[in-house]
């Protein structure tokens, strides 16, 4: 990552949470100014989870809600933006995927011309991927803070390795062994609990 890199990505981290901060007093165009900036990787958060786009756009909204009732909860010293954000995305998505409406998932199409009859998963394999889901979150938990973060970040966020490193203040190929290190440390905890 360059230097005009690290720049740009300071850049836009100050835009965020100078409307996340202007949002917590009640003004809706610096709300607004945050729903543009980050819809986008919400939603595809929310879609990854869900598995359908009509659930996702839901979640989405609701996850809007919560932060315009939150947004002064958010502390910058705390987290970046984008990770406080996506935090509440996934939170949400999964009480979705949990919850009875969400525990039969269906795929997101890739073809929309190409309509199947039933794209609904089977029951047995609708029950195992919730508890996959659930598996992998008490697997994350067991991690400490700075790996779980790394993973999160990289995996769930959908940020590079070079920007997780320089959000850690890192050199890349440290976050690369944290990475690497925390990954096997959860295909061991799932190989454990299967």
């Amino acid at each position: 990552m360059t230097a005009t890199d690290t720049q740009t990505a300071e850049s836009r981290r100050a835009t965020l949470v100078a409307a996340l901060t202007m949002s917590a007093g009640g003004d809706r165009q610096a709300f607004r100014r945050v729903y543009d900036l980050t819809a986008a990787k919400l939603y595809g958060i929310c879609l990854r989870i869900c598995g359908e786009r009509q659930a996702a756009e839901d979640v989405l909204q609701e996850v809007y809600l919560i932060v315009w009732r939150r947004a002064a909860a958010y502390r910058p010293e705390r987290s970046h933006p984008v990770t406080w954000l996506a935090t509440i995305a996934r939170n949400r998505a999964l009480d979705w995927r949990r919850s009875p409406r969400g525990r039969v998932l269906t795929p997101v199409p890739t073809d929309d011309a190409h309509d199947p009859v039933d794209d609904a998963l089977p029951a047995d394999q609708a029950i195992v991927a919730v508890e996959d889901g659930q598996r992998l979150d008490l697997c994350l938990d067991e991690l400490d803070e700075r790996p779980r973060h790394a993973i999160r970040s990289a995996f769930l966020d959908g940020l590079t390795y070079a920007d997780v490193a320089v959000r850690a203040g890192v050199p890349l190929p440290t976050m690369k062994s944290i990475i690497r290190r925390a990954l096997i440390r959860l295909r061991e905890c799932l190989n454990d609990d299967a």
